[in-house]
């Protein structure tokens, strides 16, 4: 492993742990000597990207990092195309907006809207910059409904069918049988849904954004599964397949759509 690689794998670990971490627990999960790991927090730490969280603690990452990505995401003008869309549509829907875009073979989640104003909510915060876990979530259902069956199964082998150090809910699928039948419905349908899957106790729908036959991006409305009943995704499905439309038309100059603007 190169010392870039083991630079990252430290970087990719201590972002979802944001309370930080200590060299031991963090040598373990990576893998990798701990006198290493120590050397390489020492070089984050010198260029700005890890901070001590007090003397002889634990290791969290500094602001630097997620300024760097939020700047990034800001700059490819990705908010400025979808946003008013999506709140348009958190508003009509009063649930969780997600787009995600495909970036090479993964699904990443760069914008949100939150349409409940009380009660019951998921915090949209949580999930931006996150690669979307593709056999457990509407927008990842989505994606592969779109393609066929064969390069489905090539990407979900690539991550697994399963989300690693996560728990999935009892909705997610658990063979390759079962998700070709969801993969199946989804087509049919029309639009992809997910009920106490990716996270126990959330029902969530999704779209493909499309640019001729194939996907480049995905949209979704997800909230609580006791109101985002069967019945409610078909009355918000109209809705949510004409904002994907127009993402898709309106970001047609992006290139961080891969594939809108090739063909125009």
């Amino acid at each position: 492993m190169s010392t870039l690689e083991k630079s990252l794998t430290i970087i990719e670990l201590l972002a979802a742990k944001p309370a930080g971490l200590s060299v031991s627990a963090i040598a373990n999960q990576v893998n990798q000597p701990a006198s290493g790991v120590h050397r390489t927090l020492n070089e984050l730490i010198r260029l700005g990207y890890v901070r001590q969280v007090q003397d002889q603690g634990d290791y969290a990452l500094t602001m630097k990092l997620a300024a760097l990505g939020v700047g990034f995401l800001g700059r490819t003008g990705v908010g400025d195309v979808a946003q008013p869309i999506l709140d348009r549509l958190a508003q009509i829907s009063g649930e969780l907006i997600r787009l995600s875009v495909i970036d090479g073979d993964d699904l990443i989640w760069v914008a949100v809207a939150q349409g409940a104003t009380s009660g019951l909510r998921y915090d949209p915060g949580q999930e931006q910059g996150v690669v979307v876990h593709l056999a457990s979530s509407s927008g990842g259902q989505a994606w592969l409904a779109s393609m066929s069956d064969e390069e489905a199964l090539e990407r979900v082998s690539r991550q697994g069918l399963t989300r690693a150090g996560a728990t999935s809910g009892p909705g997610a699928p658990r063979t390759i049988a079962e998700l070709l039948a969801i993969l199946a419905e989804t087509r049919q349908r029309g639009y992809a849904v997910s009920v106490n899957s990716y996270i126990i106790g959330m029902a969530a729908m999704a779209v493909p954004i499309m640019n001729g036959d194939k996907a480049v991006s995905c949209l979704s409305i997800a909230g609580p599964a006791v109101r985002m009943t069967v019945e409610r995704m078909a009355e918000l499905a109209p809705h949510l397949m004409q904002a994907a439309q127009e993402i898709g038309i309106a970001a047609s100059g992006s290139r961080y759509f891969p594939g809108l603007h090739k063909s125009a």
